[in-house]
């Protein structure tokens, strides 16, 4: 959790109730979160729909920052007004902070921006997607990580499908393989992130299984980025083909009509 706590995390990203134990690495973000002013962070407006540059409105109380308590926390969308809304308890004894509610939500960051995908991937799994970040967000991991486990599925069971169609893999074959050999006997049917991190499936898959909320939640960002770049992937080289098939159009109508005036 360390590693990846910013201002930017906590903001936009660090899913409500999830514990924070201060230390010295990420005490000087605390007290930044504390203290905002002049403080710019960048983020997604669901509200407009775009990336924009937020400014803290509010700072820590002497009673917060000694005793501890609740407080709330408001950021400014420097092109819009809009306000967005953070609640904070700071356990003074133990340490540790959480962040207990927001308004707009993690979900409503995130789910405008899954929109760019439904050119390689159907509504009901983007919907799935859109499920888990909103369990995540509201501090529901483990059936958080069931929703991407089905994406995850989803992808190798489309890539098994057009690998049948080419005749490259036999479907009695394939059902008696592991996970990572699916993965390998489908590499070129993949995304080549999905390949070279086949784990993937394997931490959702303990996480479903081992693990308990708050350690599902403590690694959802990971595997929601990880299945975000596999679909990132699968959307660039859509959009190559789609522009490849315009482009090839458009020369075949310019030599057609160069041919006929010779």
């Amino acid at each position: 959790m360390e590693q990846q706590f910013t201002l930017e995390y906590f903001f936009f990203d660090l899913p409500i109730y999830t514990q924070i134990q201060l230390t010295n690495h990420n005490q000087p973000i605390f007290h930044k979160i504390c203290n905002l002013s002049n403080i710019k962070i960048d983020g997604f407006n669901p509200r407009i729909k775009e990336k924009t540059t937020f400014n803290g409105l509010t700072t820590t109380t002497t009673a917060f920052d000694s005793n501890g308590g609740f407080h709330t926390i408001i950021i400014q969308c420097m092109r819009t007004g809009f306000n967005f809304y953070y609640y904070l308890f700071l356990d003074k004894e133990a340490g540790v902070f959480t962040k207990v509610g927001q308004y707009p939500s993690i979900a409503d960051f995130h789910l405008s921006e899954l929109n760019k995908y439904k050119k390689v991937i159907p509504n009901d799994k983007l919907k799935e997607v859109a499920k888990a970040i909103g369990l995540a967000a509201n501090g529901v991991g483990v059936g958080s990580f069931v929703y991407l486990r089905r994406v995850f599925e989803y992808l190798i069971e489309d890539a098994k499908s057009q690998a049948i169609k080419d005749s490259a893999i036999k479907e009695d074959d394939f059902v008696r393989l592991r996970m990572d050999e699916k993965i390998q006997a489908l590499k070129d049917y993949l995304p080549e992130f999905l390949v070279e991190n086949k784990q993937l499936y394997g931490i959702l898959s303990v996480g479903i299984h081992a693990l308990e909320e708050n350690e599902c939640l403590m690694h959802f960002e990971a595997v929601k980025v990880g299945i975000e770049l596999i679909l990132d992937e699968k959307l660039e080289s859509h959009l190559k083909k789609e522009k490849m098939d315009a482009a090839k159009a458009k020369i075949a109508q310019s030599h057609a009509q160069i041919a006929s005036k010779k």
